[in-house]
């Protein structure tokens, strides 16, 4: 009879779905926040430098994350071609996370180290140079803009704020060590940090 009732009451019915839902979701997420693993940075893991930081801003700001992912799944399929699978412990400093769902190019968390700078240089300025079948656009303006640095100090005076362990040192320095430098420089620098205190360990 009461089953009835809750069948009948689509008001009812919708609040004791969402209650369900929520319960199920709370049980799923909330241990994951005591645990050690998903909470705690991987054994050698470093924060971006400051030209990694700028790097990183800039892959946001030209789209790249849109079409790579970053999160390499525990699968076969993507060991096999990626590397080892990511865990969360290498994220724990990522603000935002850019593990994406996408993948109209690879995926990009193990690519540090797998090509070359100048690899690296050549395909961003034509990716049809390197890879004849891309359908990657050519980003030629990073090679001309230079980095001021402006805001780079700012930048991780936030993050520490967030528990990224930049010290005052890595701060004070931070303008010198980015003003100057290409964009490509720092994208570069950006890709080649990926993926690489796990990278070797499976």
């Amino acid at each position: 009879m009461n089953h009835e009732k809750v069948e009948k009451n689509l008001g009812l019915m919708v609040v004791l779905i969402v209650f369900a839902i929520s319960l199920g979701g709370l049980a799923e997420i909330v241990p994951l926040f005591f645990q050690d693993e998903t909470t705690q940075p991987v054994d050698g893991l470093k924060p971006y430098t400051a030209l990694e930081l700028e790097g990183r801003d800039i892959y946001i700001r030209e789209g790249c994350h849109v079409c790579h992912t970053q999160m390499i799944r525990p699968f076969r399929a993507e060991t096999e071609r990626y590397g080892r699978y990511s865990v969360a412990g290498e994220f724990v400093w990522e603000y935002p996370f850019l593990w994406g769902s996408k993948r109209t190019g690879p995926d990009l968390a193990r690519v540090g180290g797998r090509y070359s700078d100048d690899w690296h240089r050549a395909h961003l300025y034509n990716p049809r140079n390197v890879v004849p079948e891309s359908i990657m656009p050519s980003y030629p303006w990073l090679f001309e803009r230079e980095l001021s640095g402006k805001y780079t100090a700012t930048k991780m005076s936030r993050l520490k704020t967030l528990g990224v362990p930049y010290t005052d040192e890595d701060i004070a320095g931070a303008k010198d060590a980015v003003q100057g430098k290409r964009e490509i420089d720092a994208l570069v620098a950006y890709l080649q940090s990926l993926g690489t205190v796990l990278k070797d360990k499976r």
